[in-house]
């Protein structure tokens, strides 16, 4: 992540500098302490900002609940995740801080770039994008899915380098074959926003490409990304706590809690944002600032096929089919691909119909139903069901 804040004296120097630029332009930010912080530690004493509190801040507020640091004019994109929650992007160079994260990956100036992202509403592409153009790279703009016409760019461009989730890569690659299309340039996988399970990276790799993967979010850019060594590299714009579930107290070094990100930057700071990801500190020995890697959600929020699931949008599937008692969202993987799967409890077995409707509305991810009686769920409060 870039900011345009003073690097003199290092990180703390540069963190009580955006804490002063929060206090004075930013009322969300007035009842900040006016001294400075003495260490890093400090940030522990101030308010931890969680990412389930944004579409409420933004509604009240909008459009980014008071934490830009400037007008809306001065931004660079405008972006709407599912929640719906709006995120900006500012300007500047490698403003999401992936440069880093590719060229970890190998990626090198020239290297052509099939970008599966969507590049419509939401920041995924756009992060990758900035990097890209950083480094140097000429970017396909594929976007997801359109298999075909993904095989004509490959065919046509000879891309060194895939970026998306890793689920699609596969896709690819199987369509690519089936095909007869020489996909043999396609040498480097970067890929987040899903899960990647040693099987699949293992596969990736005895197919000829070479799988890095990085984390972040579409609120913070970039935070960690692999670099051969153990875990992830944290990248040097972000200040990352992990604190226990549910507070903002901090764990020891080593200890699993939820990732909380500070952003030194001065189009959007974001101060002790709690991403509900879970994560741990690796030992100072592995060489730079580590965390272990995505290790699962603080709440009942999953990701699948790169998207945000939440608790909210199963219960306004609910409420949009009337009759609905009991929900629950189970996720599984088949055939190295994320699966969803909705029970209800409901009277009725021709509600499935208008429910798998509004599963794909609402989490714009396609799913079964399953209609089961009312009362045959388990009384437990999960709404969610990660079973990966």
């Amino acid at each position: 992540m870039t900011a345009d804040l003073p690097d003199a004296g290092g990180p703390l120097a540069r963190l009580n500098a955006q804490l002063a630029r929060m206090r004075s332009t930013q009322p969300f930010w007035a009842d900040l302490p006016e001294a400075p912080l003495d260490s890093l530690a400090g940030l522990a004493r101030l308010p931890v900002l969680r990412k389930s509190d944004l579409a409420a801040m933004q509604a009240k507020d909008p459009p980014f609940g008071g934490l830009t640091g400037g007008p809306v004019g001065g931004l660079r994109r405008l972006f709407v995740s599912p929640g719906p929650i709006f995120d900006p992007e500012g300007r500047g160079p490698d403003w999401w801080g992936s440069a880093a994260a590719l060229s970890a990956a190998g990626v090198r100036p020239g290297d052509v770039i099939l970008n599966t992202f969507s590049y419509h509403l939401t920041p995924a592409a756009f992060i990758f994008e900035a990097g890209a153009e950083a480094l140097g790279c000429p970017v396909i703009p594929a976007g997801p899915g359109n298999t075909a016409d993904q095989l004509v760019a490959i065919r046509q461009y000879r891309p060194r380098v895939y970026v998306g989730v890793p689920d699609f890569l596969k896709i690819i690659l199987d369509k690519a074959d089936e095909g007869g299309v020489d996909r043999a340039c396609l040498e480097i996988g970067m890929v987040t926003g899903a899960a990647l399970p040693d099987s699949l990276r293992a596969e990736l790799s005895a197919r000829g490409v070479a799988v890095s993967q990085c984390y972040g979010t579409a609120d913070l850019g970039i935070v960690a990304h692999e670099d051969g060594g153990p875990g992830m590299v944290l990248n040097g714009g972000a200040i990352v706590e992990i604190v226990r579930p549910g507070t903002g107290d901090p764990v020891p070094d080593g200890e699993v809690g939820e990732i909380v990100v500070t952003r030194l930057d001065a189009d959007y700071p974001l101060l002790r944002f709690a991403t509900g990801d879970m994560s741990a500190i690796l030992p100072a020995a592995t060489g730079g600032r580590r965390i272990k890697g995505w290790m699962g959600r603080a709440d009942q929020a999953a990701k699948v096929k790169g998207m945000f699931v939440r608790p909210e949008q199963i219960a306004a599937i609910g409420k949009a089919v009337p009759g609905c008692r009991r929900l629950r969202l189970e996720i599984t993987r088949a055939g190295e691909q994320d699966r969803m799967h909705l029970l209800v409890e409901h009277p009725d077995s021709d509600a499935a119909a208008p429910l798998a409707l509004k599963l794909a509305e609402i989490t714009r991810l396609k799913g079964s139903v399953d209609v089961v009686a009312p009362g045959s769920l388990p009384n437990d409060g999960r709404v969610i069901a990660d079973l990966r």
